[in-house]
């Protein structure tokens, strides 16, 4: 150990005529830990929610979506299908017939969306529909068609598996006293939960060719959705798609679909980052103070060590390694507490929020290791710079007038 690291110690620890010295360090020490733990627990925060809709979102629907401008469905689709698999990047495509229906349960009914899917194709790409809350995937061919609600649209309705539910389409058909609406009846054969509320509360899920008979859609569907390998690169694979399907047909990302929602979610983390991390920058004048303390406290020793034969930088290094060793010990104080308050919010769901609002029951705290990466860095960078002032006034305290009344 080299003995400016070994004074740079001593000065730190606690002695009877230096208590004051001691409290003050420890504030500093303080003051950095809690401004880490709380910009850990922040951004995990923000980034543990925008994870979970994101995920929860692109779990039930499509990276990227491919629908007619004209709302009169597209036709020759496999084809369409064909050339969209294709494309390097695309992970599964799969067309979707939809519509608003209403739906009507044992208990009372509700409006929502019923969704025709090719169940083969869709269980591939989702877990909720390999993991049923309850029941089965309808069989094709049965007597009686099935359906698939989401678990809370059955509760709004009062439906169980094995019940009777009757869907009335927004498309009509003619009869002797004008245009009625479309009627079915399906039997429930399964209840699916995605965790997105808005989904599971609202949506019917019956086989493709059912959905494309009920809902007049003859041999056409309503969209194409898409799901890629790096949803990241969805501008760049759409550019891609865009030259093989019809004029009539348009494209929509996942990222234009919830635009406004991610775009306030990385407006809120990068001011919560800013504004806490004033936290770390007001606890790094404490380093400053305790330093300017220290420096007069220990004019005398200073003074001493010049004399021996120290040089300014050898002072200099001193201050800074003290300033270094309370940023240090701070920062990993900080980022400890911080990683456990996470840990124990995640295992024990301790921040309930109202599903309905928020897609999600409670809030999740992830960390990116780039983002812990870059709170370390900045915490230590601002606590390294504030010893730069206190060392340099130490280096230039004259030995003279510093043991002339010694």
């Amino acid at each position: 150990m080299n003995y400016e690291l070994f004074i740079a110690k001593r000065y730190l620890t606690a002695k009877r005529k230096q208590a004051f010295i001691s409290v003050i360090t420890f504030i500093s020490i303080l003051g950095i830990t809690i401004g880490v733990m709380a910009l850990i627990i922040a951004i995990a925060l923000i980034t543990g929610f925008q994870g979970d809709v994101q995920e929860k979102l692109l779990g039930s629907t499509s990276h990227i979506l491919v629908s007619d401008i004209e709302r009169e469905g597209l036709k020759d689709y496999p084809q369409l299908i064909k050339k969209i698999e294709n494309i390097e990047g695309v992970k599964s495509v799969s067309p979707v017939a939809l519509d608003r229906v209403l739906i009507r349960g044992p208990s009372q009914s509700l409006g929502g969306m019923l969704k025709g899917v090719d169940f083969d194709l869709e269980k591939e790409e989702s877990t909720w529909l390999q993991e049923l809350q309850r029941g089965q995937i309808p069989v094709p061919g049965s007597k009686r068609e099935g359906i698939l609600l989401g678990r809370d649209a059955a509760i709004s309705i009062g439906a169980g598996v094995g019940d009777i539910v009757e869907v009335l389409s927004s498309s009509s058909r003619l009869s002797p006293i004008g245009p009625i609406p479309k009627r079915k009846r399906f039997v429930v054969t399964g209840i699916f939960y995605t965790g997105l509320y808005e989904f599971d509360s609202s949506t019917a899920l019956i086989w493709l060719e059912t959905a494309q008979k009920f809902l007049g859609l003859e041999e056409g569907i309503s969209y194409i959705q898409i799901k890629i390998n790096d949803i990241f690169q969805a501008p760049k694979i759409s550019e891609k798609i865009i030259k093989v399907i019809p004029p009539q047909a348009y494209i929509m990302t996942w990222m234009e679909l919830n635009k406004s929602l991610f775009a306030a979610l990385k407006l809120e983390k990068n001011i919560m980052f800013l504004t806490i991390a004033l936290i770390v920058l007001v606890a790094a004048l404490n380093i400053i103070a305790t330093l300017i303390l220290m420096v007069m406290e220990k004019t005398r020793d200073i003074g001493i060590l010049i004399a021996m034969g120290a040089t300014a930088q050898n002072i200099k290094k001193i201050f800074f390694l003290q300033g270094a060793i309370i940023g240090i010990i701070g920062t990993a104080s900080g980022v400890i507490l911080g990683m456990i308050w996470c840990w124990l919010a995640n295992a024990f769901e301790l921040i309930k929020v109202p599903v309905d609002i928020y897609q999600i029951s409670f809030v999740p705290f992830h960390i990116k290791p780039f983002d812990l990466i870059l709170i370390v860095g900045i915490t230590l960078l601002i606590s390294f710079l504030s010893t730069l002032f206190p060392s340099h006034r130490a280096s230039k305290i004259n030995p003279v007038m510093a043991l002339k009344y010694e």
